[in-house]
């Protein structure tokens, strides 16, 4: 199973700094039924997901950019249609305390380029709300120009601040390979990008600058760009000794590498010319559109022009990789820090496993003067069930920063910190979510006794044919509060800010100019400016009526409008609508829906760790009140490694231990609504697995 940005719930109560994590699947998932004795993973895919496909292949069709948004807008309102995804989150949104200025580092939605941490401004005091705003008002100001850095650096200054140069920030997972060419999840990438530079880098105003490309063009036909790599840019060790020169010809053998180990080659199939001919073997690596002109060209050749091609340059296929270290080092190269050269602005000093990651500035990076902190510490909190534990640490110093939860919000009041330092940490482009389960094969996972289902076969039989049905699922999402769910683990005053009611976020992208469409017969035209998510609520409203889920809301932050900060799924006269539908219809297929024979829904948690265990109470609480005692949440409370192993480390969907499931989300690759989107699509897609289903 390939993907990139696949992310891990954990991430999200972890500390202010801690991002999302991803694991590779892996063996011994499960115990499975795969006796065929229904529908096949296409037929159910079919069912479910038919319009969507085909929506979105035509989206893809599509040559003029605007029209392609406009489609994909459309697709997208398929998918939500089929109940298969409730959107729950992003990442953020949350109460937070810290000494890390806002907007230092860079805020582009996709790629990893905000996982790149040398421009981050650290105080040795926490900085105060009002001070937060102060800065806000700035980068809003002169967004765009280049300036923000100093600014910031200048009012902090003026108000008493002192800057230092460490950050000490809490991870929640250690990377599982230091190679970038071989991995897709984040937890690797978010260590692994401060090592080395790529072509192109988003700055924290989300201007794209010059990195280790000096320059580039891009043909008239827009099928070739020609980079020209920087000068004098050194390979080090990790005791910063110079081993090669970094030239065009590090980015040749770190595509092919790509293109062989398969981790993140999904991305340029299509996209680079050859690319997928010569994973299949019908040509050789030369064929491929990469080439190395001379020492310091590079020159990407395209099969068709690709509007968001430049924004896929901050990603791990893009990475530059030095092939002569590579083969002194053999297979042990990527295992650890100490067997990957770096051209990036930090070097590994210090790994300690499930303890700490020292980064410390590399003395050859082309870039030194722009690092504003020389050591980062990544303190270990893998496994750590203790609620409380970033918030003690912050107050001790260990880290600089601190989510906030439930538990120690009344805590900062006490400290008397609540009130001066609390502030709203922004959202990103992450969306997390509620996965049903359309096929079910796997009730328990291979060395992890607690995560067993107890359903018995009837019941078993029961709650598949509920989650086949299209009414079931939409019922079942429209009867959930997703507010409350959110709050047990951020509280009432912040439950609201991080609900993401869409997949690809409403404001991912615009249109700039106006387009016409046909929606279901009638034409419609939106106009320059209009809002992806304006057009996914056009669609969901012409196929739905007054029943369709709120995904835009255009009075939204400030009247700009978004698709987060509110629940327009929850509803639950909609809720019985559908599962009136859906009991009758089950009825037709001689399963009988009441109290004395229910729907039971397998949820697994991370018991031990408390906010999800009061969550999880919750939401039991909720379903099984809205559905008047015909469907019965089953909490299957297991380790954290089991959490992970039911779903989240699964590499089919046949692996996948559970009817539904949120420890899950996903993360944009490029600037492309087709990021998100064809995660869901069969067999290859990137989450399509987290159905029960290829």
């Amino acid at each position: 199973m390939k993907k990139k940005l696949l992310v891990s719930l954990i991430a999200i109560v972890m500390v202010l700094s801690v991002v999302a994590v991803c694991f590779v699947g892996c063996g011994d998932q499960g115990t499975q039924d795969n006796t065929q004795t229904g529908p096949s993973d296409d037929e159910l895919y079919t069912a479910a997901l038919g319009d969507f496909k085909t929506a979105l292949e035509a989206a893809k069709a599509k040559t003029d950019v605007d029209e392609r948004f406009v489609a994909m807008a459309i697709a997208e309102a398929k998918l939500l249609e089929s109940g298969t995804f409730l959107p729950t989150s992003s990442q953020g949104g949350r109460y937070a305390i810290g000494k890390v200025a806002p907007y230092t580092v860079s805020p582009t939605l996709w790629g990893t380029d905000s996982d790149r941490l040398f421009t981050s401004v650290v105080t040795t005091d926490y900085i105060k709300t009002a001070d937060r705003d102060a800065l806000k008002a700035i980068y809003a100001e002169v967004k765009g120009t280049g300036t923000y850095i100093a600014r910031v650096k200048a009012y902090l200054a003026e108000h008493g601040y002192t800057l230092k140069d460490t950050y000490n920030m809490g991870y929640s997972e250690d990377p599982s390979t230091w190679d970038i060419t071989n991995t897709y999840r984040s937890v690797d990438s978010e260590a692994i990008v401060n090592t080395y530079d790529g072509l192109l880098m988003y700055d924290v105003e989300g201007v794209a600058q010059p990195a280790l490309a000096e320059s580039w063009t891009v043909s008239d036909d827009g099928l070739t760009y020609t980079f020209n790599i920087r000068h004098g840019v050194k390979w080090v060790n990790k005791d910063g000794t110079e081993y090669a020169d970094v030239k065009a010809q590090d980015w040749v053998y770190g595509m092919q590498r790509i293109l062989d180990n398969g981790a993140t080659s999904y991305l340029v199939e299509g996209i680079l010319k050859n690319a997928v001919e010569y994973e299949n073997g019908e040509a050789e690596f030369s064929e491929v559109g990469v080439k190395a002109t001379d020492d310091y060209t590079l020159v990407y050749t395209l099969e068709a022009p690709c509007t968001y091609f430049l924004t896929m340059l901050n990603y791990n296929p893009f990475a530059p990789v030095c092939k002569t270290y590579v083969d002194a080092t053999g297979e042990d190269y990527g295992t650890k820090p100490e067997m990957i050269l770096y051209c990036g602005p930090y070097l590994v000093t210090n790994y300690t496993k499930d303890n700490k990651i020292v980064f410390s500035a590399n003395p050859k990076y082309w870039n030194k003067d722009a690092i504003n902190v020389q050591t980062i510490n990544w303190i270990s909190y893998a496994e750590n069930e203790d609620v409380t534990a970033t918030y003690t640490d912050m107050k001790a110093g260990t880290i600089d920063g601190a989510s906030l939860n439930t538990t120690t919000v009344p805590m900062a009041k006490a400290d008397n910190l609540f009130g001066t330092y609390a502030y709203v940490s922004g959202t990103d482009a992450t969306t997390y979510g509620i996965f049903t389960n359309i096929n079910r094969k796997a009730y328990s996972t291979n060395g992890i006794a607690d995560a067993n289902s107890s359903q018995s076969e009837a019941q078993k039989v029961v709650s598949k044919a509920a989650l086949q049905n299209a009414n079931f699922r939409m019922a079942f999402a429209r009867g959930l509060d997703r507010a409350a769910y959110n709050a047990i683990a951020v509280g009432d005053d912040c439950k609201l800010f991080s609900l993401q009611n869409s997949y690809t976020p409403g404001t991912y992208v615009t249109l700039s100019k106006n387009v016409t469409t046909t929606i279901n017969g009638t034409s419609k035209t939106f106009e320059a400016g209009t809002f992806y998510g304006e057009i996914v609520q056009a669609q969901l409203n012409a196929d739905m009526g007054d029943k369709a889920m709120k995904v835009w809301d255009p009075e939204a932050d400030g009247g700009i409008g978004s698709s987060s900060g509110f629940d327009g799924w929850f509803n639950e006269e909609v809720s019985a609508y559908y599962f009136d539908l859906a009991v009758a219809e089950l009825a037709e297929q001689g399963i009988e829906v009441s109290k004395d024979n229910p729907i039971m829904i397998d949820y697994p948690i991370w018991g031990a760790y408390q906010i999800y265990a009061n969550r999880a109470q919750a939401l039991k609480q909720r379903v099984e009140k809205v559905f008047g005692g015909k469907v019965m949440l089953n909490i299957v409370s297991t380790s954290q490694k089991g959490w992970y192993y039911v779903g989240y480390y699964a590499e089919t969907g046949a692996e996948c231990n559970y009817d539904i499931y949120d420890c899950s989300g996903w993360g944009p690759d490029y600037g492309d609504p087709a990021t998100y989107l064809n995660t869901m699509m069969p067999v290859n897609g990137d989450m399509i697995k987290m159905l029960g289903i290829y």
